[in-house]
């Protein structure tokens, strides 16, 4: 006949007799009745082969050798409640490590106010922002030295992979008092003439933008470029030409540079989206953090599209 061998139950049972004192009230701690736990200490004392209490009527008085087992007990017990703690500490990503990327404007907005709401309900993670071009943040995302990154798109990212999480049109940017501020929307045949502040030759943007005039028959009369919307909206401001952008960029710039911002058309679409390496299997972290990303992105640019 196969030994019996010690199971949890035997060692709860002991622990709630030597914490309460009696079978009675340790069978209400066990949720059981009182047979059943006098039936697993009579388990335990034959599978330890030592007799684990003194009876003395009613009452209950652990051995020298039950007392030095309820010890070994308790550090036991103590082990598994490091292990739950363990499990909450992971469930809950602590000193969890996060790298995510963007493009200057984006990393010191919407992805710094992302991780701020992010860190409010999971302060043990360690979150690195680091801000760069859109090729060297590309770069990052693609060979894993950032885990996610947030960009706008004017076409496709081939080296990630893209997430969109919202769409938005490129709005014209015009010097105060600008003689098409009137017109409630801006087409390519408004711009002939006008000097123009343009993004830089081979940026996503420039290239959509020569489309769409190309298509019109409209050249433009380029007298600047720029590949930030700070310094577009500055030389815009200061009467060098008007241009196109991004409305995020331009309604931002607007509280601090005098500009004015009129719809364009035909659309000039502009993708905000969540980018990650294209082989590595999403951890939940990643996952948890990109949905906290996605909420804030719809939240601050939800008055953008009215």
């Amino acid at each position: 006949m196969a030994q019996r061998r010690m199971g949890f139950r035997h060692v709860e049972a002991f622990r709630a007799v030597m914490l309460t004192g009696s079978m009675t009230e340790a069978s209400r701690r066990l949720h059981t009745s009182q047979p059943q736990v006098s039936r697993l200490i009579a388990q335990l004392e034959a599978i330890t082969q030592f007799p684990l209490f003194d009876r003395s009527g009613s009452r209950l008085v652990p051995t020298q050798d039950g007392a030095r087992f309820y010890h070994e007990v308790e550090a036991a017990f103590a082990g598994l409640a490091g292990l739950e703690s363990a499990a909450a500490d992971i469930r809950l990503f602590g000193a969890g490590r996060l790298s995510v990327a963007a493009m200057p404007r984006l990393a010191g907005g919407l992805l710094a106010r992302s991780v701020a709401r992010f860190k409010a309900t999971h302060p043990g993670v360690m979150v690195s922002i680091h801000a760069g071009d859109e090729g060297t943040v590309y770069k990052w995302i693609a060979s894993g030295f950032c885990d996610a990154g947030l960009t706008m798109l004017y076409g496709t990212a081939s080296s990630v992979r893209v997430e969109p999480v919202l769409s938005l049109d490129c709005v014209a940017v015009l010097p105060p008092g600008h003689r098409l501020a009137g017109r409630a929307v801006l087409r390519p045949e408004d711009f002939e003439g006008e000097p123009f502040v343009d993004a830089p030759v081979g940026n996503p943007l420039r290239v959509r933008i020569d489309e769409i005039f190309a298509a019109s028959g409209i050249r433009r009369e380029v007298t600047a470029e720029a590949g930030l919307g700070a310094a577009t909206c500055a030389l815009v401001a200061a009467g060098l030409g008007v241009s196109l952008m991004n409305p995020l960029a331009a309604h931002e710039e607007a509280k601090i540079s005098p500009i004015a911002i009129r719809p364009f058309a035909p659309a000039l679409p502009v993708s905000f989206a969540l980018v990650f390496p294209p082989l590595a299997a999403q951890s939940r972290l990643v996952s948890a953090f990109s949905a906290c990303a996605r909420t804030v992105v719809l939240e601050e640019t939800a008055s953008l599209g009215r």
